[in-house]
């Protein structure tokens, strides 16, 4: 066995060392688009159960779904959204994903 000297002062580095995978994930969202065939109230319905919503909070990202054509309706890793994503489609509702900080 070699003994090794490892110093116990702080080190300076010009730059910080990030783990670009995980040291600065960008969160994705979820995003469910409006169509004419899902009645309000079902996507109400949908929101209150995939996502255990009150009623309050789930009419609101409807009516933003019905009068702005869209809604963020989950924030979170790329995995996480796309398990959203999925459920949604299964509800039968049109939803994508994408970075949080996309157009």
């Amino acid at each position: 066995m070699h003994n090794e000297v490892v110093p116990t002062s702080p080190v300076e580095l010009d730059e910080p060392v990030v783990d670009e995978v995980t040291g600065l994930q960008t969160p994705w969202v979820t995003i469910v688009w409006n169509d004419p065939v899902n009645l309000m109230s079902y996507v109400t319905f949908v929101f209150q159960r995939h996502f255990g919503y009150s009623r309050k909070k789930a009419e609101k990202l409807m009516m933003e779904v019905h009068e702005d054509g869209r809604s963020v309706v989950s924030t979170g890793t790329r995995e996480e959204m796309e398990r959203d994503v999925q459920a949604m489609h299964e509800f039968g509702l049109w939803a994508t994903m994408q970075r949080s900080d996309a157009p």
